[in-house]
């Protein structure tokens, strides 16, 4: 027994965009890029959508909900099957790349939950190298360092870093020389002149302390464990790793791309301290 149902050879706008799952401006948009082609109007002037164009509205739903781009479902129905399937191709190659972009992110996340919101975003390899200080021992200026460095000089760079931070940690007189040494530093502001005989004194204090440090780095096997971290890092990591997942650059790029507002005396200071330094070195 057959229905006395007969069906629409043709429906409006609105009811091929409800049939479809999508919206009468989808569809006008669609016309508009050559996607779907115009279909016949009725007496009314209005737009009127038979089996063929219902057809086409279905596959490119279907292909725009699998992520396939307007202009690539152009290409692929101008294209026939070897079109798609090349726009599928495509497809599926940016997917695995949004699919590990989306785990490099997660386990970001992650870390930052495990190692804290802020130390988290250093790399694992040099948050490995800070799990032996105590919870709350290193400042956020530390931190702001170590973040810098890792840009600049990779994660091995920050780790080997972070056994200065490590030190002056666990060393209470040494962090106390050290603020001491800063702050002379950043007193060697515009006001002072290049040759003001501060700037040669704070240049000796910071050779003074550097020299100290190195000793504690050297006496407590801070060092050792740095000759270890350059074992680990060639056995695990490529020389061109870029964990922090940006574009690489070279550490004399990183420094130029990097401001710092250091006075002209301070940083004649900094030059003399290292002419002291590679003095020291020499003799």
């Amino acid at each position: 027994m057959y229905s006395s149902f007969v069906p629409p050879r043709q429906v409006k706008i609105g009811d091929a965009a409800a049939f479809a799952g999508t919206t009468p401006r989808a569809i006008r948009h669609y016309h508009e890029i050559g996607l779907l082609p115009e279909p016949v109007r009725g007496g009314d002037d209005r737009r009127r959508y038979g089996y063929d164009d219902m057809i086409r509205l279905l596959w490119i739903r279907k292909m725009a909900d699998a992520g396939i781009a307007l202009d690539d479902i152009r290409a692929a129905f101008a294209g026939g099957d070897d079109g798609i399937a090349s726009v599928l191709e495509r497809l599926e190659e940016a997917l695995v790349a949004q699919e590990a972009e989306l785990r490099r992110q997660r386990t970001a996340v992650r870390r930052m939950r495990t190692e804290g919101s802020r130390t988290g975003l250093l790399s694992g390899f040099v948050t490995g190298r800070l799990r032996s200080l105590p919870e709350g021992s290193l400042r956020q200026a530390d931190l702001d360092s170590l973040l810098v460095t890792e840009r600049i000089f990779g994660p091995l760079g920050a780790a080997v870093q972070a056994t200065r931070f490590i030190a002056l940690a666990t060393h209470p007189d040494l962090r106390e020389d050290s603020d001491r040494v800063d702050a002379a530093e950043e007193a060697l502001d515009d006001t002072v002149a290049v040759d003001d005989p501060r700037v040669a004194r704070v240049a000796a204090e910071r050779h003074a302390f550097e020299q100290a440090l190195r000793a504690v780095i050297e006496d407590s096997g801070l060092a050792e464990d740095d000759e270890a971290l350059f074992g680990s890092w060639d056995a695990s990591h490529p020389a061109t790793a870029d964990e922090a997942g940006h574009k690489s650059m070279s550490a004399f790029e990183a420094l130029g791309r990097m401001p710092y507002d250091f006075s002209p005396a301070r940083l004649r200071c900094m030059e003399l301290a290292g002419e002291l330094a590679a003095s020291s070195d020499t003799t």
